[in-house]
C-alpha cells in the first residue's frame, strides 16, 4: 500500500503547521542520517488506513547544495515519498511558484497546496485553482493551514491521490547544461520564471492600485525608531510570556513543598536507607517542578511568538536587524530569540524555531547562551557588593554587558562555519507578509502540543542531570565534607587555582551549571557551614533562606576580591542552567551538538575567570 507522504515548502510556507495539524503527538524527530539537518516523521489515520508523513527540511529551491536541498532531492528521487504534497503561499503565489518550478525536473507525483487563502482574500486577491490546476496537470487544492475545517478535505484528496497519482504535466524548458557558468545559472532561473508567468497568466486577479507603506510600517521600518519598537514589542512579548507561565510554575514550585515532608516520613518510617529517601522526596519532585517550569516557559513564549509571527511583527523585527546579526552569521530572526534570552535562557533556546533551518537554530542558540538570564542579576549584584563599592559593582555589570557583546561574536565565529556554510549566509528575501488577525485556536494549541513535548521529553534529561548532581552532592550526615563534591573539590583544588578558584567557590561554579538561583544557597553551606549542598540547591529554587550579611562577612574573611571576581565571571558565563541544557538538546536533537556548545562554554568560563584572577590580583 502506497502510505508515505513528503511535505515541500520553502520557510513560512506552513509546513509545520500542516505537518503538527495532520500528525499532533504522533510524532518523531531527530536528524537525518550523517546530517545536522532536523528529520521530522509521523503518521494519522484516516478511514482505518494509517499514512506517514515526513516534513521534508524548508528551502527556497532544489538545486542549491546546502544540505537542506541536497537531503530534499535524494529524499524525492530515492521514491522513499509516494506522493508529495507542495505548499505555497497564495498571498505570494509568483514567488512562492519557484519550489513548483524546481520539483518539476525531479518528475515525481504530487498535489499543490494553496495555503494562506485568508491573507490572499484579504489582500483581495482572487485565484482561479481550477485553471492552475488544468495548466499544471495536478490537484491543487485552495487551504488555510491554521483552520482546521479543511482537512477532511485534505486527508481525502491525499488518499485519493496516493490510490491514483497524478504528475506535473508541464515543466520549465531549461537550456542545455554548458558547465557550471553564472551564465548557465542566469538562464535556467530566467526559464523557470518564463514557465512560472505562463502557468499563472490569468490565474491570480487583484484590484489594482499603487501600493503604499502602511504608518505601522512606516514606523517599525524605520532604521532607529524601527529597532526601538521591535526591541519594545519583544520586551513587552516577554513579560506577556512570563505572566501566562507564572501560575504553572507556581503550581510546580507546591509539588516538592507539598511531597517532599510526607514521602520522607513515609521511607523514614519504614527504615529506608537516607540516600533512597533523599532521592524520592527531593530529587524527583524537584525534577517534575523543573520540567513543569520549562513547559510553562514552553507555552508561553510560543503562545507570544505564534502571535507575533501570525499577525507579521516577526518579519518586520527580522528586516530590522537582519543587516546587524548578519556578521554573526544569523538571520535578522535571531534578534527576537536574543532579547529573550535576557530573561530566560530557556525562552531563547524555544524562540529559536523561527529559524528558517537546522543550522540557523544551532548557531542562534549557542549565541543565546551568551546573554545572561535573569537570574544571573539576582546574584551578582548581591555578591559583587560584598566586596565592591556601588560603583564598582556598576563597573563589574558593565564589563559582563560588554563580554557578552565579545562572546556573541567568539561562539558564531566557533560554530558558524560549522554549523552554517558560507553561501547559506545569504540575507533573507525581504518580502514582508501583510497584517492579518491571528488564528488564536490554533497558536494556543500549537503552544500546548510543544510544551506537552518538553515536559514529556525533558523528564528522561532532567532526571538523569539531578541524580548525577545529587551523587556528588549528598551528604548522609548533613556535612558539606561527607560529600564527593568536596572530596573532589578539594582534591582538585591546586588545579582550580590555576582558574582563580578555591573549593568553596569552585562548588559554587559547579552548582551555577545546575540553576543559578542555587548559586548563593551553595556559598551558604560552603562558607557558613549551614545545611547541605543538595537542600541549598534544589530548594533555593523557591524557598531562600541565605542571610547575605553573614554569608558575605565569612566570604571576605576567606577569598580576595580577585577570587570574588573571577567567581562572579566564571559563574555568570558558565552554561546556563540544567534546564537550558535540557532544553537544547530537545529542540536541536543533537546531543553531539548540545556536548560541545556545553563544553565550550564550561571551558570559556574557567579560561575568563583565570584571566580575570590574575589580572585583578595584579591590582587588589
Amino acid at each position: 500500500m502506497k502510505d508515505r507522504i513528503a511535505l515541500l515548502g520553502q520557510p513560512n510556507s506552513g509546513k509545520s503547521t500542516v505537518y503538527n495539524a495532520l500528525t499532533g503527538s504522533r510524532q518523531h524527530v531527530g536528524n537525518w542520517p550523517g546530517k545536522t539537518v532536523e528529520k521530522n516523521d509521523g503518521f494519522y489515520t484516516y478511514k482505518d488506513s494509517r499514512y506517514t508523513v515526513t516534513d521534508l527540511p524548508g528551502s527556497y529551491g532544489l538545486s542549491g547544495n546546502s544540505d537542506e536541498e541536497i537531503i530534499t532531492v535524494d529524499f524525492i528521487r530515492s521514491g522513499q515519498a509516494d506522493l508529495v504534497c507542495i505548499l505555497v503561499d497564495a498571498s505570494q503565489l509568483e514567488r512562492s511558484m519557484y519550489m513548483v518550478a524546481e520539483f518539476a525536473a525531479l518528475d515525481k507525483p504530487a498535489i499543490l497546496l494553496l495555503n494562506m487563502m485568508d491573507v490572499a482574500r484579504s489582500q483581495k486577491k482572487e485565484i482561479d485553482h481550477k485553471l492552475l490546476e488544468q495548466r499544471l496537470g495536478i490537484p491543487v487544492l485552495p487551504f488555510t493551514a491554521a483552520e482546521s475545517k479543511g482537512y477532511d478535505e485534505l486527508k481525502a484528496l491525499l488518499a485519493a491521490e496516493l490510490e491514483h497519482p497524478h504528475k506535473l504535466a508541464s515543466v520549465p524548458a531549461l537550456p542545455e547544461k554548458r558547465g557550471a557558468s553564472a551564465d548557465t545559472t542566469q538562464a535556467e532561473s530566467e526559464a523557470k520564471y518564463d514557465w512560472i508567468r505562463n502557468m499563472l497568466e490569468g490565474v491570480t486577479h487583484a484590484e489594482s492600485g499603487h501600493f503604499t507603506l502602511s504608518k505601522r510600517d512606516q514606523r517599525l521600518l524605520s532604521p532607529v525608531l524601527g529597532k526601538f519598537l521591535c526591541f519594545g514589542t519583544v520586551l513587552v512579548g516577554f513579560l506577556v510570556a512570563m505572566l501566562i507561565c507564572m501560575p504553572l510554575m507556581g503550581a510546580g514550585s507546591m509539588i516538592p513543598q507539598l511531597l517532599n515532608k510526607p514521602i520522607a516520613d513515609l521511607l523514614n518510617g519504614w527504615n529506608v536507607h537516607p540516600w533512597l529517601v533523599s532521592i524520592f522526596s527531593i530529587i524527583l519532585p524537584n525534577t517534575v517542578y523543573f520540567c513543569i517550569a520549562m513547559a510553562g516557559f514552553v507555552f508561553g513564549v510560543n503562545l507570544v511568538f505564534g502571535y507575533l509571527e501570525e499577525i507579521g511583527f516577526l518579519a518586520r523585527a527580522a528586516y530590522q536587524f537582519d543587516s546587524l546579526l548578519s556578521g554573526l552569521g544569523l538571520q535578522g530572526k535571531a534578534i527576537c530569540p536574543i532579547l529573550m534570552g535576557f530573561g530566560c535562557t530557556i525562552g531563547g533556546s524555544c524562540g529559536t524555531r523561527v529559524m528558517d533551518n537546522w543550522g540557523q537554530r544551532m548557531l542562534t542558540m549557542a549565541v543565546v547562551w551568551a546573554v545572561p538570564c535573569a537570574s544571573i542579576w539576582t546574584i551578582i549584584p548581591v555578591i559583587s557588593s560584598m566586596f565592591f563599592t556601588p560603583l564598582q559593582t556598576m563597573l563589574v555589570v558593565l564589563g559582563i554587558l560588554l563580554y557578552v557583546v565579545v562572546l556573541m561574536t567568539v561562539v558564531s565565529k566557533v560554530f558558524g562555519r560549522s554549523l552554517i556554510s558560507q553561501n547559506a549566509r545569504s540575507g533573507m528575501i525581504m518580502e514582508l507578509p501583510p497584517y492579518h488577525k491571528p488564528h488564536w485556536k490554533h497558536i494556543l494549541k500549537e503552544a500546548f502540543l510543544k510544551a506537552w513535548d518538553i515536559f514529556v521529553r525533558a523528564l528522561r534529561t532532567v532526571t538523569l542531570i539531578s541524580l548525577l548532581f545529587w551523587a556528588f552532592s549528598y551528604s548522609s550526615t548533613g556535612n558539606v565534607a561527607d560529600s564527593l563534591l568536596y572530596k573532589v573539590g578539594t582534591a582538585i583544588e591546586p588545579f582550580t587555582r590555576i582558574f582563580g578558584l578555591g573549593w568553596r567557590t569552585f562548588m559554587g561554579f559547579v552548582s551555577s551549571a545546575f540553576a543559578k538561583e542555587a548559586v548563593l544557597g551553595v556559598l551558604n553551606v560552603a562558607f557558613v557551614g549551614e545545611g547541605t549542598v543538595l537542600d541549598a540547591t534544589f530548594r533555593s529554587v523557591f524557598n531562600v533562606a541565605t542571610d547575605n550579611a553573614v554569608l558575605g562577612q565569612a566570604m571576605t574573611e576567606i577569598i580576595s576580591k580577585a577570587e570574588a571576581l573571577a567567581f562572579m565571571c566564571a559563574c555568570t558565563f558558565n552554561i546556563p542552567c540544567v534546564m537550558a541544557l535540557s532544553t537544547t538538546y530537545r529542540e536541536s536533537h543533537s546531543l553531539k551538538w548540545t556536548a560541545r556548545i556545553a563544553a565550550f562554554y564550561v571551558c570559556g568560563a574557567l579560561l575568563l575567570s583565570c584571566v580575570v584572577y590574575h589580572i585583578a590580583a595584579l591590582f587588589m
